[in-house]
């Protein structure tokens, strides 16, 4: 049997993951974060929540684990990446240190280090491939950078020290799990743009024009794509975007947010907000590596995703002053 360390387990992704692992009999579970873990990731894993940043909690952390997916990181929403950017540059490079130096010393089977569709910030390549990297423009924002260069530990520990890696791709995470905030832009758009739309904002703020487009991604179906990928011969040493395959606008999705909170279509106008500095404004990638690769594709909608997202953020605390 494997035993799977998951870094940051207790985020929002590391959670799907988590459960993904959990459903799997060949796998033991091994989180580490220094959030604290909910009742049934205690009750079905092993918890370790030393500081990963420091060398020696990462070996402890690491100690008897056959793979590891590296998901520990400071992300966030648009606004995070411009009010952060040296501390989240500081905290993923400290990571990066420690962690990809223990993957070495405790001789781990497969690391799988869960990158950013950030990296392709400045792609002019749709839908974009894996491969376009080489080619792409490096990103401008500090977060896009930080990601990047988690790709370039991957690839430099396995040419000079043979470590066997994965790299997986997000695009546009959603679902249960991520709460808004009350700051616009630090929590990702979804879950914001289902709290105004519970709240029946009219009219809806959004960030720029509403042209720009994303390639929202169900947690369940990136949990499932990157254990796909830690457990998966053809994976090794390769890079996948995970990721469906419908590209929507901004305006698109905050439609399809608001009419979920069973709002009136018909009611539906907007106010447009000034965009950040960094804001991409196409993003679009190509699935068809992993599909061919590893025969993985997303399965759930985004009508219906947003649908159940809707659900779950109802039930949260935050519903009783949204709708």
């Amino acid at each position: 049997m494997s035993r799977v360390l998951v870094t940051g387990g207790a985020g929002t992704i590391g959670a799907a993951v988590v459960r993904r692992l959990l459903r799997d009999p060949d796998f033991e579970v091994r989180v580490s974060d220094q959030r604290e873990a909910p009742v049934w990731m205690r009750e079905g894993c092993e918890v370790h929540t030393g500081d990963l940043r420091q060398l020696d909690e990462a070996r402890k952390a690491m100690r008897g684990c056959t793979h590891v997916i590296h998901l520990a990181a400071i992300v966030g929403g648009i606004a995070n990446f411009h009010k952060l950017p040296h501390t989240l540059t500081e905290v993923n490079n400290a990571l990066y240190n420690a962690v990809f130096r223990a993957a070495l010393d405790e001789d781990v089977e497969r690391f799988t280090y869960v990158s950013s569709s950030m990296v392709f910030e400045q792609a002019q390549q749709y839908p974009t491939r894996e491969d376009y990297l080489a080619e792409c423009p490096t990103p401008v924002s500090a977060y896009g950078f930080s990601k990047l260069t988690g790709e370039v530990y991957c690839r430099a520990a396995h040419a000079e020290h043979g470590l066997p890696f994965t790299i997986c791709r997000p695009f546009n995470a959603y679902g249960p799990g991520e709460m808004p905030e009350d700051e616009p832009g630090i929590a990702h758009a979804v879950p914001d743009l289902i709290r105004k739309s519970l709240q029946r904002l009219k009219p809806l703020p959004i960030f720029g024009t509403g042209e720009h487009t994303r390639t929202l991604t169900h947690v369940d179906d990136i949990a499932d794509g990157i254990v796909v990928a830690t457990g998966h011969e053809a994976a090794l040493n390769e890079d996948f975007n995970i990721s469906a395959s419908e590209e929507l606008s901004v305006a698109e999705i905050a439609s399809i947010c608001w009419e979920a909170c069973g709002n009136d279509p018909g009611e539906l106008e907007f106010e447009h907000l000034p965009s950040f500095e960094v804001d991409v404004v196409r993003r679009w990638p190509s699935v068809e590596k992993a599909e061919r690769l590893l025969g993985w594709r997303a399965q759930i909608g985004v009508r219906e995703g947003i649908e159940h997202t809707v659900e779950w953020l109802r039930e949260q605390p935050l519903a009783s002053n949204a709708s």
